[in-house]
Formats: structure tokens, sequence, C-alpha cells
């Protein structure tokens, strides 16, 4: 990937898990969409500390928001609903 590229992934996360949105080590990105199929709790998370900064119950995007990520410091995405839902996300590789 270069920077301009698109960064995006779909992923089916089972119920209680996580989806980490974490580029390569090196790499930095800017989500601006997060797609969900059910419930979700939105969090800013650098592997030891956890910052719940949001949550949404239902189908729904968190869209047009200017997420800055990097391979330490992340967003992740944990899924609460009761089964397995696709949870999804894009944004562009900034370095």
């Amino acid at each position: 990937m270069a920077v301009g590229d698109v960064f995006s992934g779909l992923s089916s996360i089972t119920a209680a898990g996580y989806l980490d949105i974490q580029p390569s080590a090196g790499v930095e990105v800017v989500i601006h969409n997060i797609y969900h199929e059910s419930d979700v709790q939105i969090e800013f998370y650098d592997g030891t500390n956890s910052c719940v900064f949001d949550t949404d119950a239902g189908a729904g995007v968190y869209a047009k928001y200017a997420f800055h990520v990097t391979n330490a410091r992340r967003i992740r995405v944990k899924n609460t609903a009761a089964t397995a839902k696709l949870i999804g996300y894009d944004g562009v590789q900034t370095k």
C-alpha cells in the first residue's frame, strides 16, 4: 500500500469479539467510516488501555469521521450482539 491508498476491511466478528482497526508497523491511516450490522462498542486502544467512547444499538454507520490510527494506537470495535455480525471500515493511508 502507498500513501493515498484506500485502507478497508470487512469481517464477521464473533459475539463479544473485537475488530481491531490496526495498520502494520510504521503505517498511519485515517478511518472515515465504520459500518456495523448490529450492536457495537467503539474504543480507542493502545494494547493496554481502553477508552470506550461510544456504543450503538442495531445496524448503522459512523460516517465522515477522522479517526487517526497507528499500529500502537488503534480503534477497536466490539460486537456486543449475541451472535456473530459483520463489521467493516474504510479510510485512507496517510504514512
